[in-house]
């Protein structure tokens, strides 16, 4: 994480200049006050970075001799043969349609979403200290 903390800060850097450069050029304040904000973001995600960096085990990616293999973790679990992310895709599509097209289709899209989570979230659930 060291690395990307210091090319946030040089990053950062860059956005302070530009935003002079801009301001100095263009005299439009609402861009030049985005670039300020861009560079006071930067700044802070960079300062984070570097922060927790010296606070951490060191990755594979501030070590010169590392190999890519050498960072690889577990990804995770993936149900095979899960029906839901179908549901939470069409629901999640829907949904966003309404904010264009008229917000009566969500209420074709919300029990869509809420089936969805609801099948997500209790996929593998069982029953309380059920075995199998």
């Amino acid at each position: 994480m060291k690395i990307q903390g210091k090319m946030f800060i040089w990053l950062s850097f860059f956005f302070l200049i530009m935003a002079g450069v801009y301001g100095a050029w263009a005299r439009e304040p609402v861009g030049t006050t985005a670039l300020l904000l861009t560079f006071g973001l930067s700044i802070m995600i960079g300062f984070y970075l570097g922060f927790t960096a010296r606070r951490v085990d060191v990755g594979a990616q501030d070590d010169k001799e590392a190999d890519v293999a050498d960072d690889a973790g577990e990804v995770g679990f993936f149900s095979p043969h899960s029906w839901q992310p179908l549901a939470l895709a069409v629901g999640g599509a829907l949904a966003f349609m309404s904010v264009a097209i008229g917000w009566w289709l969500m209420y074709f899209s919300a029990p869509l979403l809420l089936i969805g989570i609801w099948g997500w979230v209790f996929e593998y659930y069982r029953g309380e200290n059920r075995t199998q």
